[in-house]
């Protein structure tokens, strides 16, 4: 059994789960002997810890879910929804959000010391899957004593896990709260993903993952990948919206290349700001967790057969209509399959021409499902 540590970093602004002779078995089949999550809580946990919610964070979030991120300076990536009297009301609910295995903000990662030696893992850290990261999560919340949650709540990415969370821990979750994911990724997601991936490990800063050793960042890589990574986050009527053809601080054309657009200085914009808070190697890791994501021939296998004595899980899946990241046919897949199998499940498509990043912008309809399936369900649980 592994030898816990519960510390709270005042700098950081959060929480540490160490995990000390741990030995994490990979997907890879690589063993992690120790590891680290940190993690921030919101809320209280009431008496009978049964009013815990999990929100699993996207590709480039952090445990900073709500409140002030110290490492950007600015609010938290759903400070809109998180908090008191807000859709996920810290009034009502502990909210626990950890920063995933494999990410750079202060969970262990290729950023991070191998077992607490100096060398820094670099491109030696090991592959992880959203299984992993879902076992290492399990472990933070057996760190905290809770046998289950009210909900795991995620997005994108967090979406993947709420769903990898219904698969492996069914018994330890009451609800989930599945928003813009699928059930794989898809060819054309693992191909954008490959470009940016590209982009980073041929900039001649990157040193196969070892740039710390030699005191050097891949920024170009990472900056051109964020760039890439960014136009799949919006929608083109969002982009025609707010830019158009509009010219960047000029009256007339360069015929050069510089910024001529103002698409092209968000973009740029996008990538700077992006280097100076992400870490490159978690973006090669995270990005390759996602692609290797797939239960399309598994799930319905899954739910019959090894999960068929859990029915008291209620699902609730959301969709964005101009979404064409993780379109709605795709999310529909998981409904189809819940609804064939006759379990509680919710659906909401939200129209909306602001893309796969809906979720984190201001979209009422979103705010309103939410509270409303935690309304609905709220008085349940202590059932």
């Amino acid at each position: 059994m592994s030898n816990i540590e519960l510390i709270n970093d005042k700098n950081l602004d959060c929480s540490f789960a160490i995990f000390k002779d741990a030995n994490l078995t990979l997907e890879s089949g690589s063993i992690l002997k120790n590891f680290k999550l940190a993690y921030k809580t919101f809320g209280s946990l009431n008496n009978n810890k049964s009013n815990a919610i999990l929100v699993c964070h996207a590709l480039t979030g952090d445990q900073y879910v709500s409140g002030h991120n110290p490492i950007t300076g600015k609010d938290g990536w759903w400070s809109r929804m998180v908090g008191p009297n807000k859709p996920i009301d810290t009034n009502k609910f502990f909210v626990i959000c950890s920063n995933v295995l494999g990410g750079c903000a202060g969970s262990t990662g290729p950023k991070e010391k191998e077992n607490d030696e100096q060398n820094i893992y670099g491109g030696n850290f090991p592959s992880v899957t959203i299984k992993d990261i879902v076992s290492a999560q399990l472990k933070l919340l057996d760190a905290l004593a809770i046998d289950q949650l009210f909900s795991v709540v995620g997005g994108s990415m967090g979406a993947m896990q709420a769903l990898q969370w219904s698969i492996d821990f069914p018994e330890r979750v009451q609800s989930i709260i599945h928003i813009a994911g699928a059930l794989k990724h898809s060819a054309q997601n693992i191909a954008f993903h490959e470009v940016g991936r590209q982009a980073i490990m041929n900039d001649p800063n990157w040193h196969k993952g070892n740039y710390f050793e030699n005191n050097s960042i891949p920024e170009r890589g990472l900056s051109v990948a964020r760039m890439i990574a960014h136009i799949t986050y919006l929608s083109e009527d969002a982009m025609h919206r707010k830019f158009g053809r509009k010219l960047q601080s000029r009256d007339i054309i360069s015929f050069g290349f510089d910024a001529d657009f103002q698409i092209e200085s968000y973009l740029r914009y996008q990538g700077r700001s992006f280097v100076e808070r992400f870490d490159a190697n978690s973006y090669l890791y995270l990005t390759r967790a996602m692609d290797y994501f797939d239960h399309s021939e598994s799930y319905r296998k899954t739910l019959e057969f090894v999960n068929k004595q859990n029915n008291h899980l209620k699902y609730l899946v959301i969709s964005f209509s101009s979404d064409w990241l993780f379109p709605t046919k795709e999310n529909k897949e998981i409904v189809e399959i819940l609804n064939s199998l006759s379990k509680n499940v919710s659906f909401l498509e939200i129209e909306t021409d602001k893309g796969h990043d809906s979720f984190l912008l201001d979209e009422p309809d979103l705010d309103y499902a939410i509270k409303g399936f935690f309304e609905s369900n709220f008085g349940k649980v202590n059932e």
